[in-house]
């Protein structure tokens, strides 16, 4: 971190001609900032400069914002609203902001009408100082208002602390350094070399620093690095952007002078939550003058960036001596459009999207093998149904549908362009192979029909719909071919697959990313996701399980989300006939739309009771959805279609049957604005004896 330049903003930070409204620096009032009335308030500190929430209650003369403080709980949690805000272009809102102790900050934009907020940004970890974060503000045709949420922890003395809120116009990589929070600019400390501020009329260690770019005079600032420290081959000194938080590409440009080109290495890179670095441009053998004498001129760079995931840009300059030079940049941007006409629109990925419900998508087959089948399975208590809804349509390569002893199944995809890194995620079910390494494996195919294989199974399936993440990067175009293989009739049974789904960059940074972003959204991977058990109305808690339930002939086998995951059911074991758990979400605010409810759930077993859905306001629940009896061995989906103009939860009702094989599940529960999504399934595929 730039610390010892930082530090400076404990104070106060400059003011900026481009701040939007919603910007405050708590200076003497909170620019219209409310407490939720709902929540603990946040106070403003008696000095002034910051407001905060604390983990207890301060009983000095604080003033509070437009709420009263209620008793202190368990849990405190502090919910600050902006004024409303109509600023439809794209803008960064800058927060410093500081976790003292122990606890959670969350930003969230809330639309008007809309039930639910958008997460921009969370954090858990504490720090001894302020710290700035950054989060771009997409374009918005509709007002809306910033929420901080607030969770001091439980320990004494935590508290969570807001210093400033800065909205400007533009992009958060955009920076001229002209203003001390650097526009969440840090430099990678190394001991020996170093990004630093130069220019403010300030000349430091005697360098002759240079005019900076954006008022071509000394007063004006820049970011620079110095070789004379370095001590060792090849020294880095990495100025790091903030992380993005939203998908963005287009041009970056930027200025940069350069002496010693021959001592130093200038390049820009990307790098992602994973580390991993991506070069993006590299800087040449341009001619240029000392610093010591003549000033050098500015050098304008424009490079493509396509960030369709979170990243930092990273400008590193290593140097092999003390006699590097010195390397300067200043005025960063970002424009929406690309650099070049000639440069390639974004790839769109989900063409290579398919769940089979209405046919192979851009799928073929190579007409020379046993083909794939497309089929589908009613619901039943025998048989497992397709992953998409349980009812549909799936792909299966079964060697006792083919009159040969053996076959070899080719599913082609369409051509994916090269020199990109992408995630493959599927689902699959195995059954009966002997042998499994050649069952079912994923190919690479290039447009010269060379072959690399890129993932295989070599365990024993369990006969459940299981997930496969697969990262892989290509340099040539190229097209991903799922193949099945039985040399023998007697050593083979049956694959399916379903669901496939493309995505770009690293599976750990995109698998899962929808379900956990959003907000009404729980795979129960990380726990209820807000959601609570009514400790009031019912009789025992839903409980979190990973694989089979502990009784027979009855609960799934595995969860829906990866098959190897958790799911949230009612065990009906220590139950009684009639009893019943009862799972509430978090209070809900009323919309003038529709509001989609989807989710799964698993009905398995000879005394299966009743699941039900009822949306609770008022201190009524009003049925919205109800199953009976024994439904399926496979996990169903549900689509509910509801709505309140008023605050209201979605409750889960799980009642327990007639004998203990009466356990019920819950998974991957959607809720999300607007009616929901018409999907056609169409059943006249195959027979339902065509899976095992």
């Amino acid at each position: 971190m730039l610390s010892f330049y930082l530090l400076t903003f404990a104070v106060s930070i400059q003011a900026h001609n481009q701040l939007l409204p919603g910007s405050c620096n708590f200076e003497s009032n909170t620019c219209e900032y409310t407490s939720d009335a709902g929540f603990t308030s946040w106070t403003l500190h008696k000095d002034g400069r910051f407001v905060a929430v604390d983990a207890a209650t301060d009983d000095e003369q604080d003033d509070e914002i437009g709420a009263d403080v209620r008793p202190q709980a368990k849990e405190i949690t502090g919910v600050l609203l902006s004024p409303t805000l109509d600023q439809g272009e794209w803008s960064c809102l800058r927060l410093v902001y500081q976790i003292s102790g122990s606890g959670s900050l969350e930003v969230l934009q809330r639309t008007e009408g809309k039930s639910f907020d958008r997460p921009l940004w969370s954090s858990q970890a504490p720090s001894d100082s302020w710290v700035i974060s950054s989060m771009d503000l997409q374009n918005n045709t509709e007002p809306y208002r910033i929420v901080i949420e607030g969770k001091p922890g439980q320990s004494a003395g935590s508290s969570v602390a807001i210093f400033e809120i800065h909205i400007s116009p533009g992009y958060c990589l955009e920076c001229d350094f002209e203003e001390s929070h650097l526009c969440g600019y840090s430099n990678q400390w190394n001991a020996n070399v170093n990004w630093y501020v130069g220019g403010g009329g300030v000349q430091v260690l005697n360098n002759n620093i240079p005019n900076d770019h954006t008022y071509n005079n000394k007063t004006g600032h820049l970011m620079y690095v110095d070789s004379i420290y370095a001590k060792t081959f090849k020294e880095v000194a990495k100025l790091v952007s903030p992380m993005t938080k939203v998908p963005i590409s287009g041009c970056l440009s930027f200025q940069y002078q350069r002496s010693e080109e021959r001592g130093n290495l200038f390049s820009v890179f990307t790098r992602d939550p994973l580390g991993q670095y991506q070069e993006l441009w590299r800087a040449g053998t341009e001619s240029q003058n000392e610093w010591s004498g003549t000033l050098g001129e500015w050098i304008p760079v424009q490079v493509d960036l396509k960030a369709p995931y979170s990243i930092q840009v990273v400008f590193e300059v290593a140097f092999n001596s003390q006699r590097g030079g010195r390397v300067a940049i200043d005025d960063i941007s970002f424009s929406p459009e690309f650099c070049s006409t000639d440069t390639e629109p974004n790839f769109d990925p989900s063409i290579a999207n398919c769940d089979f419900e209405s046919g192979l998508c851009q799928y073929s087959q190579d007409q020379m093998g046993s083909p794939w089948r497309r089929v589908s399975v009613k619901p039943n208590i025998f048989r497992n149904g397709d992953h998409t809804t349980g009812a549909g349509s799936f792909l299966l390569a079964h060697s006792r549908l083919s009159p040969q002893s053996g076959y070899v199944s080719h599913l082609i995809g369409p051509t994916l362009p090269g020199n990109m890194k992408y995630c493959l995620r599927f689902y699959f079910s195995l059954r009966g192979f002997n042998q499994t390494d050649r069952a079912l494996a994923v190919y690479l195919q290039q447009r010269n029909n060379s072959q690399e294989k890129i993932w295989t199974q070599a365990e024993k399936s369990r006969g459940i719909w299981i997930a496969a993440d697969v990262t892989f990067q290509t340099s040539q175009p190229a097209k991903v071919v799922f193949i099945s293989t039985c040399r023998s009739f007697w050593d083979c049974g049956s694959v399916a697959l379903d669901d496939i789904s493309v995505n770009l960059g690293d599976c750990e940074l995109t698998a899962g990313s929808l379900l956990s972003s959003l907000s009404g959204h729980c795979d129960f991977e990380a726990g209820l996701c807000g959601y609570t058990q009514d400790k009031q109305s019912d009789d025992a808690d839903w409980e979190l399980r990973r694989g089979p339930t502990p009784t027979s002939y009855t609960g799934p086998r595995g969860d829906h989300t990866t098959g190897l995951g958790y799911y949230l059911h009612m065990e009906a074991s220590p139950l009684l006939p009639g009893q019943s758990t009862r799972l509430l979400s978090r209070p809900l605010r009323g919309s003038r739309g529709l509001q989609c409810l989807r989710f799964y759930y698993h009905m398995y077993g000879s005394g299966t009771g009743q699941l039900s859905v009822h949306l609770g306001k008022d201190g009524e629940d009003v049925l919205l959805w109800q199953r009976s009896g024994e439904q399926s061995i496979a996990w169903l989906r549900a689509t509910v279609e509801y709505q309140s103009d008023s605050q209201h939860q979605i409750v889960f009702k799980a009642i327990r049957g007639s004998s203990v094989r009466s356990d019920i599940a819950i998974d991957d529960i959607i809720l999300e604005g607007g009616p929901c999504p018409a999907v056609e399934i169409k059943s006249n595929v195959g027979s339902s004896n065509e899976i095992e």
